[in-house]
């Protein structure tokens, strides 16, 4: 057990716990069992006939409509914006071999999205099918605020198509004024007499143009704002203590290339 000095959020924590896992493999799995912990057996099971990462994906969840439709959305919304391609309808629910969790540990982002690294990272993958259950104590952990959070984290850690889109709608903005000007200057050719106006058209059109530039800067910004995090090279976590790792020492930074796999050596069959 890993015992942080503050609160360092979900997907730091899972970091935290492949950092110092040791064995043949490593499960990840949350606590509040909504994840069946038997679905663990069959996780093994498919682990042992080869597959490097077996990640549970849900047959069917006992979530709220809106939770379930927010995940959905999310998922195409993800896979269509992102490089690689995400198994939707999945957490972090997984298995993963020591040498998916060697190649883990290089991955220092502060801002993690943790099971679009695995699928970037390769490896043999496969998904095992089960049912999630209802949460049996207490609240999520992740109201809509932390869940945008995470989405953002998502998506701008495994794709620059918000960045593409900028230019896409700049260039759709030079065409509309461009139209704009071809359509004032024929009518005033057309109709010498007459005075353009539309001084109403003109402010909306400013207005909804300024809106555009500002949600483009705001994107701009979240990536900007993520590099700064990550160029400081800050631990991604703080220990207060640690309970039943012997022979392990945490990175303490974070950033050292040979301290997160200083490990004693792995008891065949073990999982961690």
């Amino acid at each position: 057990m890993v015992d942080f000095a503050r609160n360092f959020g979900h997907q730091i924590a899972v970091t935290a716990g492949i950092d110092v896992a040791v064995g043949d493999a490593v499960i990840i799995m949350d606590s509040d069992l909504q994840d069946p912990p038997e679905v663990s057996l069959e996780l093994i099971r498919e682990w042992e006939q080869g597959w490097d990462v077996v990640y549970a994906q849900r047959r069917s969840r006992r979530d709220t409509v809106f939770k379930r439709l927010t995940a959905a959305a999310f998922y195409r919304i993800l896979n269509s914006l992102s490089e690689i391609e995400i198994p939707k309808d999945t957490g972090d629910f997984r298995l993963i071999d020591a040498k998916v969790a060697h190649q883990l540990r290089q991955y220092r982002e502060h801002d993690r999205f943790l099971r679009g690294m695995v699928a970037e990272i390769g490896f043999k993958q496969k998904p095992v099918l089960f049912d999630r259950h209802e949460r049996h104590a207490g609240e999520t952990g992740y109201p809509l605020k932390k869940m945008l959070r995470f989405a953002a984290d998502g998506i701008m850690g495994f794709s620059s198509k918000p960045l593409q889109l900028i230019s896409r709608v700049g260039w759709g903005m030079a065409a509309l004024a461009l139209l704009g000007i071809v359509y004032a200057i024929v009518r005033k050719l057309v109709f010498p007499e007459e005075v353009v106006s539309g001084w109403t058209f003109t402010i909306i059109a400013i207005l909804f143009v300024g809106g555009v530039q500002t949600l483009m800067i705001g994107i701009i910004g979240s990536y900007v704002g993520r590099i700064y995090t990550q160029v400081k090279a800050r631990p991604l976590y703080g220990v207060q203590a640690t309970y039943g790792v012997p022979a392990r020492t945490v990175a303490p930074t974070g950033y050292e290339d040979n301290a997160a796999d200083t490990v004693r050596p792995a008891v065949p069959g073990d999982i961690t």
